[in-house]
């Protein structure tokens, strides 16, 4: 059987929370499950492949590993076989390529319903969901064709090794609320948001499965969508700081809360945890309509929580830590053991490590050391021949004495170099070469001195390079009056491979030539966040474009979805 992964297939976990692995384990490589399932939301509710009677009142797919669906998905694993579907791990023989499949009958009641979320959820196309990628009815069967992600890790998987750190704490929030806003103005609500559902990639990206599409599968609806999905994100927070879930009862391999306490705040429940991340899980999260004194307003909708995070302190992803190198080992082969029996064990070794003896004492090298020593002493004997020859050469040549030219006081330092001094950036205005501008309004937070604010480009979905969608971007900037340049310090918001930066001499904030007509001071790339650029050659000039022409893949944040751009801040000339 191949290895399970089930990072990419949203089982219906049953409504008390159990975990995807658990109901996985439940079931055998043909689907068929071992055991009874039971919904605790009705006793009347079980499963029995004894019967061949599910919940639903509908009979089981007569479903096997090797079954194919449109002579095309190879059916391989199930995952789960509940409430009249079932969820497989299948191949796409076409593509040869894994995906997740859930099946169920075209007469299930809630068949159409499904088709609807997910065709509804593939129109939406955000990179931050896992695709639906075929929705189909065939054969008096409806199937679910989705993305399967085998590098990808569950947030249950990651809890249960310990709460998250606080910078993944807040990516995996900010990402989370900005994708489930942009669905929610689409018109697509989740209402199954839990710790099954959401996956870190091997990349460190966060991607939501099952939008739509799981809540069809279990029949589950909601007055207030925007509302309970909100609530969800700020269990899921609550869960990354605390290892606990929000609720009296565990769920996800989670414990709940002691009961008749209440909803206390994640910072009282664990020492350590981020204060305004703290604040943030209680204002998302229902609290019987009230919270603490020191709580801002309740968060209510995806948005509300993105605009919340926007207005938090930046948090800075940790230090990379260094491990220390091992000390240096000798081995067996240095210390002379080489070719000898290992002791047998529990034996002494007694034979003592031999003592080479000290360099040069054999007969050979005292002859060597005699002819060094001989060479020596004719090359001393040469050395002092010739340099009385020159000094006597000098001599007598007297008369050049009289031309030696001396140097006054005004010389001395003539030639130090000048000691780099900052340019005064007088304005900026963006350089817009085609297409629409980035950021106008926000030029002059590049240098404004304050590290927090930023000019900020678009998002691209492809790159690094930003052609051909534009063959650059950037921002001319004003000196005052005609001045070299020597060096340029970029701050950059996000770092990645790569950002590629020029800098052109210009002839007005509103250049008259395209790039292609300006001087070049000098250009660099890094994949840092920072990048310390040095002119090429000396150029004297007033106006100063700053062209970006490739920029790095980043993740959602606050301010727009993952893909590549880029960010702008303390910029700094000198001469």
């Amino acid at each position: 059987m191949a290895e399970r992964s089930t990072a990419a297939v949203d089982v219906a976990d049953n409504s008390d929370d159990q975990s995807l692995t658990a109901q996985a384990d439940q079931s055998t490589a043909d689907g068929v499950a071992k055991n009874q399932e039971r919904e605790t939301d009705s006793d009347a509710a079980q499963e029995s492949t004894d019967t061949g009677i599910d919940g639903s009142g509908k009979t089981p797919l007569e479903l096997h590993s090797g079954h194919k669906l449109a002579r095309r998905y190879r059916l391989e694993e199930c995952v789960t076989r509940l409430d009249g579907f079932s969820s497989w791990r299948a191949v796409d023989e076409k593509l040869r390529r894994a995906v997740g499949v859930h099946i169920l009958p075209a007469d299930h009641s809630r068949a159409r319903s499904v088709l609807a979320a997910a065709r509804s959820s593939a129109l939406l196309g955000d990179p931050r969901f896992v695709q639906v990628l075929d929705a189909v009815e065939e054969d008096d069967v409806v199937y679910v064709v989705h993305e399967w992600l085998p590098d990808a890790t569950e947030l249950t998987a990651l809890l249960a090794a310990g709460p998250l750190e606080v910078y993944d704490a807040y990516q995996m929030t900010s990402q989370i609320s900005s994708a489930m806003a942009a669905a929610h103005r689409e018109g697509l609500a989740h209402l199954r948001l839990n710790p099954n559902a959401v996956l870190r990639t091997s990349t460190g990206q966060w991607r939501i499965r099952g939008l739509a599409v799981n809540a069809a599968l279990r029949g589950i609806g909601s007055d207030t969508p925007q509302r309970t999905d909100t609530e969800s994100i700020g269990a899921l927070l609550y869960a990354a700081l605390t290892q606990r879930w929000p609720y009296e009862s565990d769920a996800y391999g989670l414990s709940g809360l002691p009961k008749d306490i209440g909803l206390i705040p994640p910072d009282q429940v664990r020492a350590g945890v981020h204060r305004g991340l703290s604040e943030l899980a209680m204002r998302a999260l229902a609290n019987d309509g009230a919270t603490a004194s020191r709580h801002e307003s309740p968060c209510t909708t995806p948005e509300e929580l993105v605009k919340a995070i926007g207005e938090m302190p930046r948090i800075r992803p940790p230090e990379p830590v260094f491990a220390t190198p091992p000390d240096y080992q000798r081995t067996t082969y240095q210390q002379g053991s080489y070719g000898r029996p290992a002791p047998l064990p529990g034996a002494r070794v007694t034979q003592p490590v031999p003592i080479p003896p000290p360099p040069l004492q054999s007969r050979t090298g005292k002859a060597l050391k005699w002819a060094v020593s001989a060479l020596l002493i004719a090359a001393l004997g040469l050395g002092s021949w010739q340099l009385a020859d020159a000094l006597i050469g000098q001599g007598g040549n007297t008369d050049d004495t009289d031309k030696t030219q001396t140097t006054d006081g005004s010389d001395k330092g003539g030639n130090k170099p000048k000691p780099a001094e900052p340019l005064t950036i007088q304005g900026a205005q963006e350089y817009v070469a085609s297409g629409s501008a980035q950021a106008p309004g926000d030029v002059a937070k590049t240098y404004d001195n304050d590290s927090e604010t930023y000019w900020r480009t678009k998002k691209y979905n492809e790159g690094p390079k930003l052609a051909p969608y534009k063959p650059g971007v950037g921002i001319v900037y004003d000196l005052g009056s005609a001045k070299e340049i020597s060096t340029a310090s970029i701050g950059l918001r996000y770092t990645g491979d790569h950002t590629t930066v020029h800098l052109y001499a210009a002839d007005s904030l509103t250049p008259s030539t395209g790039v292609d007509g300006m001087k070049e001071i000098g250009t660099g790339t890094t994949s840092a966040g920072s990048l310390n650029l040095k002119a090429s050659e000396a150029v004297k000039t007033r106006y100063v474009l700053l062209w970006i022409t490739a920029v790095p893949n980043a993740p959602a944040d606050g301010y727009s979805s993952a893909g590549y751009k880029q960010a702008i801040t303390d910029l700094k000339f000198t001469g």
